[in-house]
């Protein structure tokens, strides 16, 4: 029997494309202008074919793209999910046939695990409309709908029980589509890890995250292995890599009494995602991940341009790596001209 050689894992970004300013991720009018979920497919539409210009293979959507779709107060638009079916069901199609996952990460607002009932009861139908749309779309089981556990209201242990109990409660779509990600100041990987012990709910590995919060000092390819486990062996795990930002900052204070201006140095804080991925620290870890199966959304500020940028940094200093990603080094040349057309680079004098 001939033996299939596993499909090259894939990177992505989110919502926002930078190398093209003409390109809206979703439709962001006011209620007054009456926007609407299909004027976002239009942009989501052209966001393909980007995508697919530029071989991107993973997309993650704004949440935002049917906008006031479950506002309690603005029942006019309550329908505009199911009445964009037909809408829907093109798009997903595109999607699928250009070989592009996509995702949703609803925001920080999706809390599960809050004590007051009517807050998780709003998170719930944001979700439940989510998972419709890519239901509709069509999307197979890999496109989720990324959360944190949410607020730890100073008892871990208890948030961690209400989520597991809120859990049972869930619609079924929610529950197919849902993913949990642990996050860089509450709910680590081993909180995630303990809730899915008790629900079943698929988990997203966060480099950066990790990094942060990891009171038990786990190595990183544990924590992964453990994570990717959270996954059927049929669907292919995603995960979350990002560099900490490193830059010094200057910040001008004007004393209120005497006016008189100083600038302070102001040092990074490493939770916070830098403009792009340091290539030698993404190679570092893919490295240690040998063996182990994902696709890689990349969660730099740079958005597209940071991928654009990484793959022929790959190609360049870590071409195994590359390889993981089906990028050959015949590809370089059209790689860093397409980063070319997207990116100006200044040589510094001293090389510093």
């Amino acid at each position: 029997m001939k033996l299939v050689a596993p499909a090259p894992s894939r990177l992505g970004f989110p919502v926002k494309v930078m190398a093209r300013d003409d390109l809206k991720s979703n439709d962001a009018r006011r209620a007054a202008s009456e926007p609407h979920l299909t004027v976002s497919l239009g942009y989501l539409d052209a966001i393909l074919d980007h995508l697919d210009r530029h071989d991107i293979r993973m997309y993650r959507m704004s949440s935002d793209i049917a906008p006031y779709a479950t506002h309690p107060d603005m029942p006019q638009f309550h329908s505009m999910v199911r009445d964009s079916r037909a809408e829907l069901a093109a798009f997903g199609a595109k999607a699928r046939r250009l070989g592009i996952r996509l995702s949703f990460h609803p925001s920080q607002f999706i809390v599960l695990n809050s004590p007051d009932p009517q807050l998780v009861a709003k998170s719930v139908a944001d979700l439940v409309s989510q998972a419709e749309m890519l239901d509709l779309m069509e999307q197979p089981p890999e496109a989720v709908l990324v959360i944190h556990v949410g607020g730890t209201y100073g008892d871990v242990p208890a948030s961690r029980e209400r989520w597991v109990e809120t859990w049972a409660t869930l619609p079924e779509p929610v529950q197919r589509r849902l993913v949990l990600e642990h996050d860089d100041l509450r709910f680590s990987a081993a909180d995630v890890l303990w809730i899915h012990e008790r629900t079943g709910v698929r988990c997203i590995f966060d480099y950066q995250h990790h990094w942060c919060l990891n009171p038990g000092q786990v190595p990183v390819r544990d924590t992964l292995a453990a994570i990717l486990k959270t996954w059927p062996e049929d669907q292919q795990p995603k995960i979350h890599f990002s560099s900490p930002r490193t830059e010094l900052r200057e910040q001008v204070r004007v004393d209120k009494k005497t006016k008189k201006k100083t600038v302070r140095h102001v040092a990074p804080v490493f939770t916070g995602h830098a403009d792009f991925c340091n290539p030698f620290e993404f190679a570092t870890f893919m490295r240690e991940a040998e063996g182990l199966r994902f696709d890689v959304m990349l969660e730099a500020k740079a958005k597209d341009l940071a991928l654009m940028r990484l793959r022929p940094d790959l190609l360049r200093y870590a071409p195994d790596v590359a390889a993981l990603f089906g990028l050959e080094p015949s590809e370089a040349p059209a790689l860093e001209a397409e980063e070319d057309e997207v990116l100006d680079e200044v040589e510094v004098a001293g090389g510093a």
